[in-house]
Parts: C-alpha cells; sequence; structure tokens
C-alpha cells in the first residue's frame, strides 16, 4: 500500500529534470469553415459606405449650389458697402428697411440715368458712322491706292464682301445664336435680382441678422464676430472710396485727351470710362475703351488709334502704380498683397473673385491682426538693410593683419654669427612690434 500511494497522482505529475514540459493542443493556422467575421467589420463597412454616400451628395449639391452661394456672397458686400449709408438714416430715425429702400432706388435712379443717356448718344453715333461709312471707306482706298500703287475701287469691294462664304456663314451664326443671347440676357436679368434681393435683406435686416448668429455662440465668440463684422464694413467702404477715387482721376485724365482731339460727349464718356473700368473687374477696361475709340472714329479714324494707346499706358500705370498706392492707403494692405489677392481672386471665381478678393483679404488681415502677438525687433544692422561686419572690409583688413604678420620672417638675409645675440634681439623686437601691429589691426576690425 505504501508504493501504490507513492506513485498516485502526486507521482504523475512530477517531471524528469532536464526534459521540457508536454506541449498544449495543436492549433490549426488555418481558419475554420464555420468561423463568424468580427460584429464590429459590418458596421464599419455601412458607415464607410454611408460617409461616401453623404460625401458624394454633399458634393453635387455644392456643384449645382455655386451660382448661388456666388450671388449671396456678391450680395453679402453689397450690403456691407451700403451698410454705413443705411446706418446713418437709421440713426436719423429712418427705418432700415426704408432707408434700404431709398438707398437702392437712388443707386437704380443714377444708374437708369446714365445708362439712357449713354444709350442715346450711342445711338446717334452709330447711326453717324453708318451713314458716314462710305466716306471713311473711300478715304482709306484713296491711302491704300496712293501708298501701295493699287487699283482698288469701293463698288469692287462690296460687291466682293456681298458675295464671299464669311458673310453668309456670319449671318448663319447669328441667327441661330440670337436665342443663345436672349437665355444670357434673361440669365443676367434673373441673377441681378437675386443679388439685389438678398442685398437688401443683409442690409434692412443687419441688426436682425447679426443677433442670430450671435445668438448661438457664448459672449467671447460674440465680441469676435461683432469685430470681424465691423472690420468688413470699414475695409469695404475703404476699398469702394479707392475705387470712386480711381474712377475720378481715370475720367478726368480720359477727359482732358478726349478734349484735346475734339471729340464729341468728352464728359459722358470720361464718367463712362471711368465708372466701368474701375467697378467691372477683368473686362471693365476693353468695355470703358471701345466707346470712346468707337466716337473718335467718327471724327478721324486716326484718332480711334490715338485713344487705343492712351487707354493701354494709362491702364499700365493705373494697374502697377496708382492702384497699389491708393489701395495700400486706404484698405491697408501691401501692394503686393492687394495685386496677389486680384490674382487669387480671378483664379477662384473669375470677375467676381477679382471684385471681392481685396476687401475680403483686407478684412482677414485686420481681423487676424487683432490676434497676433507681436514682439519688439531687435536692434540689429540687418534689419535696417544694412551689411553686418563680416562683409569684404573686415576680410581685408584681416589680410593686411596677417601679411604684416609675415613679414619679418620673409625678408632679408640670414644675419652673421657674431651678431647672433644681436640680431635674434632685433627680430624678436620686430616680430613683437607686428605683433603689436597685427594686435591693433585686430582691434580695428573688431571694433
Amino acid at each position: 500500500m505504501a508504493a501504490t500511494d507513492e506513485t498516485g497522482p502526486a507521482g504523475q505529475n512530477t517531471t524528469v529534470p532536464g526534459t521540457p514540459p508536454p506541449a498544449g493542443p495543436p492549433v490549426d493556422p488555418v481558419p475554420r469553415a464555420g468561423a463568424r467575421m468580427p460584429r464590429w467589420l459590418p458596421r464599419a463597412m455601412v458607415l464607410a459606405l454611408a460617409l461616401i454616400a453623404v460625401f458624394q451628395l454633399g458634393s453635387w449639391a455644392f456643384h449645382q449650389l455655386t451660382g448661388l452661394l456666388i450671388n449671396v456672397l456678391i450680395a453679402f458686400f453689397l450690403a456691407l458697402a451700403v451698410e454705413p449709408a443705411v446706418s446713418w438714416m437709421a440713426a436719423r430715425g429712418v427705418r432700415r428697411g426704408l432707408g434700404t429702400f431709398l438707398v437702392f432706388v437712388g443707386v437704380l435712379v443714377v444708374g437708369a440715368g446714365f445708362v439712357t443717356l449713354l444709350g442715346s448718344m450711342l445711338a446717334e453715333q452709330i447711326i453717324k458712322i453708318v451713314e458716314d461709312f462710305p466716306q471713311y471707306l473711300d478715304s482709306v482706298i484713296n491711302w491704300i491706292n496712293t501708298h501701295f500703287h493699287t487699283e482698288l475701287r469701293r463698288v469692287d469691294i462690296q460687291e466682293n464682301l456681298l458675295r464671299s462664304d464669311w458673310l453668309r456663314n456670319y449671318v448663319q451664326n447669328s441667327a441661330t445664336g440670337v436665342l443663345d443671347v436672349s437665355a444670357q440676357v434673361l440669365g443676367g436679368l434673373f441673377r441681378l435680382l437675386t443679388v439685389g434681393l438678398f442685398s437688401f435683406y443683409f442690409a434692412a435686416d443687419g441688426p436682425r441678422l447679426r443677433r442670430t448668429i450671435c445668438s448661438v455662440l457664448p459672449p467671447a465668440r460674440q465680441t469676435e464676430v461683432l469685430r470681424a463684422w465691423e472690420i468688413a464694413v470699414n475695409k469695404t467702404g475703404g476699398y469702394l472710396y479707392s475705387r470712386g477715387l480711381m474712377a475720378l482721376i481715370s475720367g478726368l485724365a480720359h477727359y482732358v485727351l478726349l478734349e484735346f482731339l475734339d471729340v464729341p460727349y468728352a464728359p459722358v464718356l470720361a464718367v463712362w470710362v471711368g465708372l466701368v473700368s474701375q467697378f467691372i473687374p477683368t473686362i471693365g477696361t476693353y468695355l470703358a475703351g471701345a466707346l470712346p475709340m468707337l466716337i473718335a472714329f467718327t471724327v478721324a479714324p486716326w484718332y480711334a488709334v490715338w485713344v487705343l494707346v492712351f487707354v493701354v499706358v494709362y491702364q499700365q500705370f493705373e494697374n502697377y502704380v496708382l492702384q497699389p498706392k491708393l489701395t495700400s492707403r486706404t484698405v491697408n494692405i501691401h501692394p503686393a498683397v492687394a495685386f496677389g489677392s486680384v490674382v487669387a481672386g480671378t483664379a477662384l471665381l473669375g470677375a467676381v473673385g477679382a471684385l471681392i478678393a481685396i476687401p475680403a483679404v483686407a478684412t482677414l488681415q485686420a481681423f487676424l491682426g487683432a490676434y497676433v502677438k507681436r514682439y519688439d525687433v531687435t536692434d540689429d544692422p540687418r534689419v535696417h538693410g544694412h551689411r553686418g561686419s563680416g562683409g569684404a572690409g573686415a576680410f581685408g583688413r584681416r589680410v593686411r593683419g596677417l601679411w604684416a604678420q609675415r613679414r619679418p620672417e620673409s625678408g632679408g638675409a640670414e644675419p652673421a654669427a657674431g651678431a647672433g645675440v644681436a640680431g635674434a634681439g632685433t627680430a624678436g623686437s620686430g616680430a613683437g612690434g607686428a605683433g603689436a601691429a597685427g594686435a591693433g589691426d585686430g582691434g580695428t576690425a573688431g571694433v
């Protein structure tokens, strides 16, 4: 019985020293066919598909509403532009809705009167050009026959022009494009109505809109929003002021030219050039210069060329000299930043981006400037545009000092044997003097 007790369960669990422990059950590296997928995988797949669907839907909606968003952006900046006038009327007891209506009516009356005056003048000049066109053509043909020794006749040119395929194709394309032009005109009128409606609501309900936005923000954020709104109003007003000043300068310059050439309707044409070139971006310059050229052509064909040259030269002067200076003073942004913002705005939103780029960038710059911490600049010559002490002058002084130290070693023959001690003393004193000179040069260089 004792032997049996010794070989019981306690004896079975004992292992022989030096032998490895028994291995566990074998593990199958390939999952079985009946294994289940993780519970989070179906939810992750559904969530990924839902996010992709929402992104695609949002991208499609954004592209469909791009036109509306641009119109709302234009209306917002127009509301900021008329905000000072509306606030001035509201401070004197006029309701904001009525004040906004009066401001918009005033702008529409002035614009309609100006367009009507220009339209009547343009119609008269077109009729005059059509009546005098044979005389212009005869003068051009006579000039060509005189200088190039040709025998051109106006009747032959008219017959060839009427029988040409180019004129026939042009008439057919114009007839088929009437509907497209009509659709574009109607679309432009609808867009103008949309912008006017939104800008009216933004200006009339400005305080209510600000209260609505601030009601969902904490007090600290409310102060920032109101500050940004005020900065946007000031910068937009400054931008319009600079544009108005440039329109005045442009109108005066073109008025002097048109009066010198004795072109009719010079004051009206000067006002046209000033307003259109400044408040219609990208193509405003070409539209503004085309009408004075057309009127000058009725006086003399060469006058149109002079007007074209003046428009091109003045436009370069305005783009690179006048506009950056005025913009930097009224909107308080650097001329390079103003030019770059116009280029970037044109690339992003076209003509609309070019019009609102400067006030938008000026507003962002002024708003961020209130939160950027600035430090005192160190008094370093390089800050003021001066070169440091390590320039060519200091290098030259170092070279002269090294040359002065090496001159006693390389000059003269060896001294006599009897004069060894004296020569050594002289050489030592010379070396000491050279060292002193070198130290003096080094001190000068250091200073």
